[in-house]
């Protein structure tokens, strides 16, 4: 590919575990990645939002902003998107009032507080525990969303979804929501994972596209290192050379429980296919 891409990791592939979890905020060491990005050549850092201990994230606090904000001057990575993984947990089209209020009001807070530095995107999840599994979901989902989509319009942030409908149901909630400022974050192992064919995803809802998710899995299965598993990453870069993608590459790869030697592994592999 000619085009030059911003390349960034997913919060927490550099560091140890963090409660022995697969994907979380490491909580009291995330400063720490920063510096080990930069060793890399990194250029981003997307960060994530967990249910679990949200009131210790930095993006739930002024002065946490501040913090991420000193950080990436200091070493030159950025923090452009962040991944709500707190809405897998507690999605705003759940069946329960009191959820979706709280819920609510942690996407406005994360909003203006993202608002404040230089986040364009925040990914909202509807995969796993939080897909959107029928009609009645996808009604609340569109009606509890309303909110915070009117509140990112005015502060210009993306609200970047990443869903497992097969792409015709996908474009036609985007139409619904009808914002230009609700977005896609398509990921490359979850599409694998469903059997989706990426030429048809990205010919269908392709200029909505704003944040990647790079990854491999297995059809049917989990994720493995890059280049070992069922996505077609051959098919996907053709089909978004088509495209005017102008957002990051934000891997989201397999981890061990240390992160860096398997990470390294994979990003030689990345860019061999990518002109970063």
């Amino acid at each position: 590919m000619d085009t030059l891409y911003q390349l960034g990791i997913i919060q927490g592939r550099l560091l140890p575990k963090y409660q022995g979890r697969y994907q979380a905020h490491p909580v009291r060491y995330w400063q720490k990645e920063f510096v080990l990005a930069a060793e890399l050549g990194l250029d981003l850092i997307e960060f994530i939002l967990d249910f679990n201990e949200v009131e210790k994230n930095p993006l739930m606090r002024s002065a946490g902003v501040e913090e991420i904000q000193a950080l990436s001057e200091k070493t030159g990575v950025g923090v452009k998107t962040v991944c709500a993984d707190y809405f897998m947990e507690a999605p705003l089209h759940s069946s329960s009032d009191l959820i979706v209020e709280q819920s609510k009001n942690v996407l406005h807070k994360l909003i203006t507080h993202c608002a404040q530095i230089t986040v364009t995107d925040i990914v909202i999840p509807c995969v796993d525990q939080s897909s959107i599994v029928d009609e009645a979901s996808r009604l609340r989902f569109i009606a509890n969303l309303r909110s915070g989509i009117e509140l990112a319009e005015k502060l210009k942030i993306n609200l970047a979804l990443e869903t497992d409908l097969a792409p015709g149901p996908f474009a036609n909630l985007l139409e619904q929501l009808g914002s230009q400022h609700v977005t896609v974050n398509y990921d490359t192992g979850n599409s694998a994972a469903l059997g989706f064919n990426p030429m048809e995803e990205l010919e269908i809802y392709g200029n909505r596209i704003t944040d990647i998710h790079i990854k491999d899995r297995i059809h049917g299965g989990g994720s493995v290192m890059l280049g070992r598993g069922d996505t077609d990453f051959h098919a996907f870069f053709n089909a978004l050379s088509k495209i005017d993608y102008q957002g990051p590459f934000i891997m989201q790869v397999y981890r061990d429980d240390e992160g860096v030697a398997v990470f390294k592994e994979q990003l030689e592999w990345l860019k061999s296919k990518i002109n970063i």
